[in-house]
Order: C-alpha cells, then sequence, then structure tokens
C-alpha cells in the first residue's frame, strides 16, 4: 500500500539462493505497490552479532559490573548507544512493517539474525516492563517470519519428527516480537526448497509473490499459547 514503510532483515550468505530470491521479489513486489522498502542484509553488513560492552558508547552506568541490559538501557535513554544499532533502531522506528527473511537454523533463525534483536531491540526501546506484550513499546507495527527449511512439512507436522512447526515459532514470534508490542503476521514457510524441482522453487517464489499482493488485507495471527500449541 503506497506511503506504507517496509524493513527487511535478511540473513543468507548467498545472494542466488532461495532466500536471496524472496527477499528479491518481496523487494520488488512491495515497490510496485508504492511501499518505501529498506533491506538490512545482515551478512552482506558484517553485522556484529555479539552483544558486548562496546555497544555503549562512553562511560558505563556502572562500571564495577558489567551488565549488558542495565547498560544498553541506561545508554538508550542518553543517546549513547553504538552507531549501528541506533541505525538498525531508526528503521525499525520507521517501519510499518519487519519482513525477516531466514533460513531455518538447528530450529530457529541463524545467529547473526538473532545477534540483530539481542543488540537492536533494547529495554527503552523495545520494551519497558510492564510495557511488554500488547503494551509493547512497539505496539503499532507488523512482522512476518518468512523462512526456509531442510525437512519437509510433513516432518514438521504435528504428528511429525520434528514436531509442529508452530512449536519452533514461539520464541521468535511470540518471545520476541509479541513481548516487544509487534502483532505478528502468519508465517511464510518454503518447506525443504533443496530437494524439489528448480520448477517447484518458482512456484514458491510465485506464491509468495502473490500473497505480498494482498498482504496489507491479512490479519494478525492471535497471538496467545493456544494458536502456538493447540
Amino acid at each position: 500500500m503506497a506511503g506504507r514503510k517496509v524493513l527487511i532483515v535478511y540473513a543468507h550468505q548467498e545472494p542466488k539462493s532461495l532466500n536471496g530470491s524472496l527477499k528479491r521479489v518481496a523487494v520488488e513486489e512491495l515497490s510496485k505497490q508504492g511501499c518505501s522498502v529498506t533491506v538490512s542484509d545482515l551478512y552482506a553488513m558484517q553485522f556484529e552479532p555479539r552483544a558486548t560492552r562496546n555497544d555503549i558508547v562512553g562511560c558505563l552506568h556502572n562500571p564495577e559490573e558489567f551488565n549488558y541490559g542495565v547498560e544498553t538501557w541506561e545508554a538508550y535513554k542518553r543517546g549513547d548507544l553504538s552507531n549501528d544499532l541506533i541505525e538498525e533502531q531508526k528503521k525499525v522506528q520507521e517501519a510499518d512493517l519487519m519482513i525477516f527473511q531466514f533460513p531455518l537454523y538447528w530450529f530457529s533463525m541463524p545467529a547473526i539474525m538473532k545477534g540483530w534483536m539481542d543488540r537492536v531491540l533494547v529495554q527503552g526501546f523495545a520494551h519497558e516492563f510492564p510495557n511488554c506484550y500488547d503494551s509493547g513499546l512497539l505496539k503499532n507495527k507488523l512482522a512476518l517470519f518468512s523462512f526456509t527449511t531442510g525437512g519437509s512439512k510433513e516432518m514438521y507436522a504435528k504428528g511429525g519428527i520434528s514436531g509442529d512447526i508452530r512449536y519452533l515459532l514461539w520464541p521468535i514470534q511470540h518471545g520476541i516480537m509479541h513481548f516487544c508490542g509487534v502483532k505478528v503476521l502468519a508465517p511464510h514457510i518454503c518447506f525443504a526448497p533443496e530437494y524439489v524441482s528448480e520448477e517447484k522453487r518458482k512456484e514458491m517464489l510465485i506464491a509468495w509473490a502473490q500473497r505480498l499482493k494482498g498482504l496489507w488485507k491479512e490479519e494478525p495471527i492471535n497471538c496467545s499459547p493456544e494458536w502456538y500449541f493447540k
């Protein structure tokens, strides 16, 4: 929809991968709709995933005992976070929708993307107890997790060897996004692209483009334990 702002946080090393193609399709389709699209290409940026003392500029709040959560909270209030964090927070602040595009690693997101979550979504910026979940500080935003898997759809079914895919989404959709107040759209999952034909991979890209055409009309999922574990 024209005028909307979208941030795509993208974590894949290879632009020619299906993840790279899914990211490209999202940029093209959303730009056609008149959206302003920004991409944080984490590998290309060589984004630092480690949460360290370097994230705070200048003096520490308590130099005697380093507490990352406290120090980044205090630094955020003072405007003393490192420049890379300030840049990413600005992108988040401006976004109406955040799309996270990645391959599933060990039932979760790649470390570089988890590091983005750890470092960018600091207290004071994304949450500040009791302002969490429905009253989280990012409550006027939408998020969508778009990812590929190594295993088949059957493996990630409720009776499958890997369990229902929704179980895996609980920590990242509920524990991170919903905790920060973000409303979550249904995930977009491409199952086992490495084990299907080129034609099937093209169909995956077409399906993604089609979904994006109607994305702004979608209702967020019911962010409750029942959605994940029913």
